[in-house]
């Protein structure tokens, strides 16, 4: 008996280590060569150390078409589990591109879908890392059927469990599905990329030459086509920074959301603010200077820094709960609203309200981009998901006017009229149909030929009109205030909301314009 206890904690050390090598040590090589880690060292930065716990280790594929038979590695090339970031669950799978160039098959996609299940049943987030050639073509419709199984899980768990994908190599053709199915994609740049066909098939299809990293590398995909959220230098940069992100999230749409301790008092006065915004109108300044002056510690996790530069969106702190943050960027466009700036925007607000992040929204904006580009791609609607995005929010919503809000892009941007809760603006700040100038130039054209004329018509038409206490007497706003207290205002306003509920009649679901 004891023979047989010994020979069988035997095979299971032998069967454990096999599993751990992976593809072998040729293959770990090749990959280190290319500057990545294998699946596992990488789950071992990702995650708290031994906190992860396996599943799956043992799990082969079925499949003996073509010599397949006699390919069969433990774990069938992704590794899947459950461990902790910073104490918080969290369930993995990392794909292992030394075992069958991390191709997708049946079996490999159950043990995706079981972590995905297993995510939802007990409300913990998914962080996938992607490193695949794709389905295995020796599998057929049995690996198509995977990425099935795993995209109808993707859309499950939308807005109950935080889905965050990472790519660490290449992920093409239905590969690249589940990633855009989750909620943010963290690229490494030079050896990730993402395509729905490579470029073999583009040249064959249309005759055009382009490289891999030109058709889908990581800066193409955050700076272009906004795909992508972030892109890190190296698959150690991309795993930290993925593990600060984290500490940003609930674990699900029914958790409370995480709070850390901070030093920085929440009535903190920054006398700076008071001159952050220059006297001359069409002067730009940096928003991302406002919003780590208000944060705690300075501390702003940028998203889409790249993409639709005109508008910023990302997670900090205020008196250490995590709240999300849409600003105009007037070093951008002047801070107008456009295609990429409305979609961007609208998908974050999306997110944050399906987890109860409360959203604040520093607003300087002088309208939407005008041009036949704008209209012709459909400006309309896109610029509508960014209304809708607001309008069907129910988390706590903040808004402050710094410098201006003209136009429908005073209303987008969190107004009092789509339930902003409470909505604040700076003393010296405008809100207008259009600008003074503009619109004197307009009611009163003849009186504007005169220079000096010109000037007490505006004046006139700024005390009239865009003053901010006119908008204040009809209760459009909660109050003028002082920059220099934005911070304090905002986390008294926190405190405020912090037990708000809103009831909202029956629905199947919205129809969000898409």
């Amino acid at each position: 008996m004891n023979q047989h206890i010994i020979h069988s904690a035997k095979l299971l050390g032998e069967k454990r280590n096999e599993a751990r090598q992976g593809g072998g040590a040729e293959r770990v090589a090749i990959q280190h060569k290319k500057g990545k880690l294998t699946a596992r060292e990488r789950l071992e930065v990702l995650l708290d150390p031994e906190s992860f716990e396996e599943t799956g280790m043992f799990v082969e594929h079925r499949c003996n078409n073509f010599g397949m038979g006699k390919k069969k590695f433990p774990g069938d090339g992704v590794v899947t589990g459950q461990g902790t970031i910073n104490g918080r669950l969290v369930f993995v799978y990392s794909q292992d591109f030394t075992v069958l160039g991390g191709s997708l098959g049946e079996y490999h996609a159950k043990k995706i879908c079981n972590i995905l299940d297993s995510a939802l049943a007990v409300g913990a987030p998914v962080i996938g890392i992607n490193d695949s050639g794709g389905a295995r073509i020796q599998e057929g419709v049995d690996a198509l059927g995977g990425y099935g199984e795993i995209f109808q899980r993707n859309v499950i768990a939308s807005g109950i469990i935080p889905q965050i994908s990472l790519i660490m190599g290449p992920c093409a053709g239905g590969a690249v599905y589940s990633p855009a199915l989750t909620d943010f994609i963290f690229m490494v740049e030079n050896s990730a990329y993402m395509f729905v066909t490579g470029p073999e098939v583009v040249k064959t299809v249309t005759g055009e030459e382009v490289t891999q990293e030109n058709l889908g590398g990581a800066r193409m995909h955050t700076a272009k086509s906004g795909v992508a959220d972030l892109a890190f230098k190296n698959d150690i940069e991309a795993l930290l920074e993925t593990r600060r992100f984290f500490n940003f999230l609930p674990l699900s749409n029914s958790s409370l959301l995480p709070r850390r301790r901070t030093e920085d008092p929440a009535d903190r006065v920054d006398m700076s603010l008071n001159t952050l915004v220059p006297s001359a109108p069409n002067k730009p300044y940096d928003m991302n200077e406002l919003v780590e002056r208000i944060v705690d510690e300075g501390e702003f996790f940028e998203l889409q820094p790249d993409f639709a530069k005109n508008i910023i969106i990302g997670f900090g702190y205020m008196e250490g709960r995590s709240v999300g943050f849409v600003a105009n960027q007037p070093l951008h466009l002047a801070g107008c609203l456009d295609i990429n700036a409305s979609r961007k925007a609208a998908r974050f607000i999306r997110f944050c309200d399906a987890f109860n992040i409360p959203l604040v929204t520093l607003v300087d904006v002088p309208g939407f981009l005008p041009g036949t580009d704008q209209e012709h791609d459909g400006i309309i609607k896109h610029g509508a998901k960014l209304l809708y995005a607001y309008a069907e929010a129910t988390v706590p919503k903040i808004t402050i006017i710094t410098r201006k809000a003209y136009g429908g892009a005073y209303i987008v941007m969190n107004s009092k009229h789509l339930r902003g809760d409470i909505n604040y603006a700076w003393f010296n700040s405008e809100i207008a149909v259009l600008g003074a100038e503009g619109a004197a130039e307009i009611i009163f054209k003849e009186e504007c030929k005169d220079p000096e004329l010109k000037e007490q018509k505006i004046q006139e038409y700024r005390n009239t009109v865009t003053s901010p206490f006119v908008a204040a007497s009809r209760g459009y706003l909660d109050n003028i205030i002082e920059p220099q207290n934005t911070r304090w205002r905002i986390c008294k306003a926190l405190n405020i909301l912090q037990n708000k509920k809103v009831q909202l009649p029956w629905k199947k679901h919205d129809n969000l314009p898409l």
